[in-house]
């Protein structure tokens, strides 16, 4: 069985975790044959990586090529890692010019892009995968186990919590996502991994949507009713910013240098920007009620400004009640008092370790990063459902989901954690009707979208079966 030729679309950071899979322990899996992004510098930094590798370096496309790339380099798969609102244009074209898609949630940032990823998908042989690696997190698994075994009955209502801290979400507000138009907000590129966990626990599809939302914290109109002093527009070469805990410091981090500060002149591209600068127009708290086709309720919010980062699930069944706790970093330690020698990690969860990504564990902590899933029945005591030690970045969920997207042998799917793409459509209807009933103050009916869920499943099922 020959490797399999890859094609990457979008060689920023997130390309890194299949770049540096395919380098290594994938090689005899596939191989990257081409580059496809408007930065040069950028390819040219993973070229560095595959040559030190003894890989080749693949042949480089900018977007305005990518027909010409699929009939040049004829690539079995694409890797599609760029700015979310291209996913569509990219996955759609790679499907009907006959490959494989691996497709980096979200699967589309509006309507139009769904109905087109969706024609594509319908009407081409390829397949496209969707990677929603928290689904392969060990402590999201055995909850998805213990609905499924029916320990707590059939399911009414969910209430999930997410808090992002002000590493990790106010980096959002610095980068392209800060745009709505290119992100879909954080309903749509974020939220649409929480929305995918809740329809996959549930085996449902979302049926309508209420949500409100705000800038409450970030943008400059928030900062000023604050009364916080003028800023500069970005934290790179501005004076007295080295121990601003909102600054993003390019020039530390050797991949964010690389990939973006030296990328600078090749296409204008500022990954640093303020936080409370002007120009911000996603959300950074929301509150959204979802139906579900069983009757079944979800409650969900999201905020981006918290003191700590994790989440909080609770599920509600006609036999009882689980509850999921994770703290991923219990505080945000200053860089401005001098106890840290560099700053936080701005994700806790690709730093793979137990500290929540700053090197640092307060034995004296109130909330340490930790884990637990509780389940109690009806007139039962609680009990502690045991969770598998997690090994690796996102709690666990990156290797899974590298083996079952890259090893060319199939991998055992027990808990359908292979998510596709009517997996992708049905988690980002709930974000895309979020902001239409942000922006309107209605309930929005799912199918009033125009994205048929239920065909989309059915599709799926029948492809499955050939």
């Amino acid at each position: 069985m020959r490797a399999r030729r890859y094609a990457i679309v979008g060689t920023g950071a997130r390309a890194g975790l299949y770049i540096r899979a395919l380098a290594d322990r994938y090689a005899a899996d596939g191989a990257v044959v081409a580059w496809c992004d408007p930065n040069r510098i950028r390819m040219n930094y993973y070229d560095e990586l595959l040559t030190a590798a003894g890989r080749p370096s693949p042949a480089q496309y900018h977007p305005d090529d990518f027909g010409r790339l699929l009939d040049c380099e004829r690539p079995d798969a694409v890797i599609v890692t760029s700015p979310d609102h291209t996913h569509p244009r990219y996955a759609a074209q790679a499907l009907r010019g006959g490959c494989d898609v691996i497709l980096e949630k979200p699967v589309a940032t509006s309507v139009a892009g769904a109905r087109l990823l969706a024609d594509a998908v319908r009407t081409s042989a390829g397949a496209l995968r969707v990677t929603f690696n928290y689904r392969y997190s060990p402590r999201n698994s055995v909850l998805r186990r213990v609905i499924a075994d029916g320990i707590i009955g059939k399911v009414t209502s969910v209430h999930f919590e997410w808090v992002l801290d002000t590493v990790h979400g106010a980096d959002y507000f610095r980068r392209w996502h800060r745009e709505k138009a290119a992100s879909g907000g954080l309903l749509v590129h974020k939220s649409s991994h929480h929305f995918d966990l809740v329809n996959w626990w549930l085996g449902d599809l979302p049926d309508t949507v209420y949500a409100r939302g705000g800038l409450r914290f970030y943008g400059a109109d928030s900062a000023g009713a604050r009364g916080l002093a003028a800023r500069p527009e970005r934290a790179y070469g501005s004076p007295g910013m080295a121990a601003d805990p909102f600054a993003l410091d390019l020039a530390a981090d050797p991949t964010l240098r690389r990939l973006y500060l030296e990328a600078e002149a090749e296409d204008g591209y500022v990954r640093d920007r303020d936080v409370f600068s002007g120009g911000i127009s996603i959300e950074d708290n929301v509150a959204v009620l979802v139906g579900y086709r069983s009757g079944a309720l979800l409650t969900y919010s999201l905020n981006a400004h918290s003191p700590w980062e994790g989440y909080r699930v609770s599920v509600n069944g006609d036999a009882g009640r689980a509850e999921l706790e994770v703290v991923e970093r219990g505080q945000v330690r200053s860089v401005a008092d001098g106890s840290l020698a560099g700053r936080p990690a701005l994700d806790p969860m690709t730093a793979g370790r137990g500290d929540g990504g700053d090197g640092g564990v307060d034995p004296y902590d109130l909330r340490p990063v930790s884990e637990r899933l509780l389940v109690q029945r009806h007139w039962e005591p609680t009990r502690v459902v045991p969770i598998p030690e997690a090994v690796g970045a996102h709690a666990g969920g990156d290797d899974p989901l590298l083996d079952s997207l890259l090893r060319r042998d199939a991998v055992a799917d027990p808990l359908a954690q292979r998510a596709d793409y009517a997996d992708g459509l049905a988690s980002v209807a709930i974000g895309l009707a979020a902001n239409e009933s942000i922006a309107t103050g209605n309930v929005i009916d799912v199918a009033s979208l125009g994205i048929d869920l239920g065909r989309a499943a059915a599709a799926r099922t029948s492809r499955r079966r050939r």
